[in-house]
This record gives structure tokens, sequence and C-alpha cells, in this order.
């Protein structure tokens, strides 16, 4: 296989997956993980991929905000996981946020029915827990997003400010040690940072795909996470270049990850 047509194959998987690791194009295309990483180092100088920590992202994920349909069906197996160990850390008489997001929409569908105060900006999620009797659910208003499904903007921001919750579980596009976290829509990640400010304990509910990721725009720094819920396709290089910061990582299936 000529570069140029590896380099095309590289592109169109990565744009399908959504993410990929660099060992699993080693296996596929059958060069070495060196090729690999020069590959697409090419191509996100050419601006058709992006580079994360062992992999490769498309930029059709971190530039624009992807359809809730298409979020939906990517890395299911692994955003249940992390969905999965999260309710482990809901508790009787919680007050929580569930921002957006479809890990977070995955975490609603399995939520027992218990006494509970939800706090959210997202459609499905409100519409997820209305059959429960036990869970108070109080959604936020705002300017819809339609790929989202979501109420975000002024309206959104300072209807958050009325509340305070002792645990909110939001997720991001995007997680890297010096960038911090980060959304593809500049509206969302000004509410999840909200979410974050109104909240005693953040989890982040993030995928191994989203490390080393730097999506458009920003939402707080690590500092602002106190426990990250990853899955079990997460290994252990990908967490140790935030080994120096004070965030605990909890690994679906595992448990806490001591680096």
């Amino acid at each position: 296989m000529l570069v140029a047509e590896r380099h095309e194959k590289i592109v169109e998987v990565v744009n399908d997956k959504g993410s990929i690791r660099v060992s699993e194009l080693s296996q596929l295309f059958g060069v070495t993980e060196e090729t690999i990483r020069r590959d697409l180092e090419r191509l996100e100088t050419d601006g058709k991929l992006r580079r994360s920590h062992g992999g490769a992202v498309s930029v059709k994920t971190t530039g624009a905000e992807a359809p809730y349909t298409e979020r939906e069906i990517t890395n299911v197996k692994e955003k249940m996981e992390v969905a999965t160990e999260a309710i482990a850390h809901v508790k009787v008489n919680d007050r929580i946020i569930l921002d957006a997001s479809t890990t977070a929409w995955y975490m609603a569908k399995r939520l027992p029915d218990m006494p509970l105060t939800v706090v959210t900006n997202s459609m499905k999620v409100a519409m997820e827990l209305a059959s429960r009797e036990k869970i108070k659910v109080i959604s936020v208003g705002g300017t819809l997003l339609s790929k989202s499904l979501s109420f975000v903007g002024p309206q959104a921001e300072q209807a958050l400010e009325s509340y305070y919750v002792n645990k909110a579980f939001v997720s991001c596009q995007g997680i890297h040690p010096e960038r911090g976290l980060s959304d593809s829509n500049e509206m969302q990640a000004l509410v999840k940072k909200k979410m974050i400010e109104m909240s005693e304990t953040v989890y982040l509910l993030v995928d191994y795909s989203k490390y080393g990721v730097k999506a458009f725009s920003r939402i707080d720094s690590t500092e602002a996470v106190d426990y990250v819920i990853t899955d079990s396709k997460t290994n252990t290089t990908q967490l140790e270049p935030f080994k120096d910061r004070e965030i605990t990582f909890i690994r679906a299936n595992e448990g806490t990850v001591y680096l």
C-alpha cells in the first residue's frame, strides 16, 4: 500500500470510529507504531485529524459539536462502563447535576428510583427521569441547542446559580494536562464551567478517547475536578501525565488507579 493510500485510509478509519489508538492502526495496516506516529503527525499538519495521547481523534469530533444521534452510537460500551461506575457514587438524598452528555444520559437511564434531586440542562436526561417518582428533577431553561438537545446561554448559567449541589457529573470532549477540560461548543463549555462552580464534588466522566485532546472551548483546569471516572480501555500511559495533579482516577471494573 502506498503512503498516500495509507494516509487516506487512516483518515477514513479515524472519522468512522471517532478515535483510535496507534497500536490499533499499526495492526490494521501492518506497519510499525513509529510509522503510524509519523503518519498521524503529517495528517494533523494537513488538518485531517487531531493527535491525542496514544492515538488520533477525528476533527469532526473536536471541531464542532456532533449531533446527539451520532454521539449516542460512539464508544457506547465504554460510556456504559463509565455511567455504571458513576452510579455507584450516587447516594440516597444526594443533590446532583447531570450535564447534557450522552454518558450522563446513560447514567439517567440506569439510576434507581430513590430519593434524589437532579439538576440538568439536558432534555434527554429530564425526560428519562420523568417517570421516577422519588427523583426530583430540576431542568434549567435557556437557548435550545438542537444537536445536543440541551439548554445553554446566559439564562441557563443564571438558573444554575440558584442551586448548590453536593455532586456534579459532567463530561467533555477532551482532557489534557496543560489545556485542562475542553469542549467543542463554547456555550456548552460555559454551562459546564458553571455546573462545576456550583458543586461541592466534581466527577468527570470520560472514556479512553478523550485523553490528550484539546477541543475548541476550554471549560476549566484539571484542578477543578475531584474524581475522573473512566473506562477499562484507558491505560496507565494515558493517565501518567496527570500523576502530579490532585485528581483521583477511577477505572470501571477496577476502582481507584494509583499512579
